[in-house]
């Protein structure tokens, strides 16, 4: 497939599935697109690391910064990193070292917050009934765009409130809901779900029997969040986010959220600990006296 088709399916998974925002997709798809050009939108599968080599020798000669320069190595990087895992191209580059990203405390919904949202949704439409259970199961099990989309019929074992979730590198893991989950997928599973006369296994649908895609999950969060009046910029990732800043607050150790979240490492975990030490800080200086000072003089 083009380079310039498989770049534009790279910048919809950043911007559904992490979450980016607009300048900083802004950004990838000038530099993306400069990449592709320079390449002549050959086929992705036949890119290589000499391309990438190339590329940023061009960049050099035009006397760049190098901040720019590595900008778009960065942006580079992370298309090739997504062709492998779509399985385009198995192409690896290690020749530049990116500088690490600033850590950005991630944006999160209150659980008062979380019931506008899911109470925006009308459920007196087919798609209403699709949007609320989609997007209350991804919250409340603190799924990725793409692992809630694939989540197959026979992953599903309602009864017991489990479902087995294929995650990153094809790595499995089970997930437990509670009994309002539970009565909200039988309902979603009677009114609509078996009305539906498809031979695809997966258990969100259309109502013409399509898979769902990333861009419609993203677009119902930004619908349903308008609706409820929410003024945060949140996305479909803000749902997992939620689910790891509720289970902390509510007693989880960081151990467990990072086995119900799937993180490989520990260390992408331990963001939530600093956004709960954030709201801690909050909660105190909102407490102190504004009028006057209760430190003497």
């Amino acid at each position: 497939m083009e380079t310039r088709i498989e770049i534009e399916e790279f910048l919809t998974y950043l911007l559904t599935e992490k979450g980016d925002g607009k300048k900083t997709l802004e950004a990838y798809s000038n530099d993306l697109n400069q990449f592709c050009d320079f390449v002549s939108n050959k086929d992705a599968s036949l890119l290589s690391a000499k391309d990438y080599q190339d590329f940023l020798f061009y960049l050099k000669d035009k006397n760049l910064k190098s901040t720019s320069v590595i900008r778009k190595s960065m942006a580079i990087k992370g298309f090739y990193k997504f062709l492998k895992k779509e399985k385009q191209n198995n192409t690896i580059l290690f020749d530049l070292v990116s500088p690490k990203k600033e850590k950005h405390l991630p944006v999160y919904l209150t659980l008062e917050e979380m019931k506008s949202f899911l109470s925006s949704i009308d459920m007196s439409q087919k798609k209403g009934i699709l949007d609320r259970t989609m997007l209350l199961f991804c919250f409340f099990c603190g799924l990725r765009v793409s692992e809630l989309i694939q989540i197959r019929r026979d992953e599903l074992d309602i009864p017991n409130g489990v479902v087995k979730v294929t995650g990153k590198g094809n790595k499995q893991r089970l997930i437990p809901f509670s009994e309002d989950v539970k009565k909200e997928l039988l309902f979603y599973e009677k009114e609509y779900r078996d009305k539906i006369k498809t031979e695809k296994k997966n258990f969100f649908l259309h109502p013409n029997g399509e898979e769902i895609s990333r861009q419609y999950v993203f677009l119902a969060v930004k619908k349903y969040a308008e609706k409820a009046r929410i003024e945060k910029n949140i996305s479909p990732h803000t749902l997992r986010h939620s689910f790891a800043t509720l289970l902390l607050s509510k007693g989880a150790n960081l151990k467990e959220v990072q086995t119900l979240l799937g993180h490989e490492e520990i260390q992408t975990t331990e963001i939530y600990t600093h956004l709960e030490d954030k709201k801690r800080e909050e909660i105190y200086f909102s407490s102190m006296p504004r009028k006057k000072s209760i430190i003497k003089e």
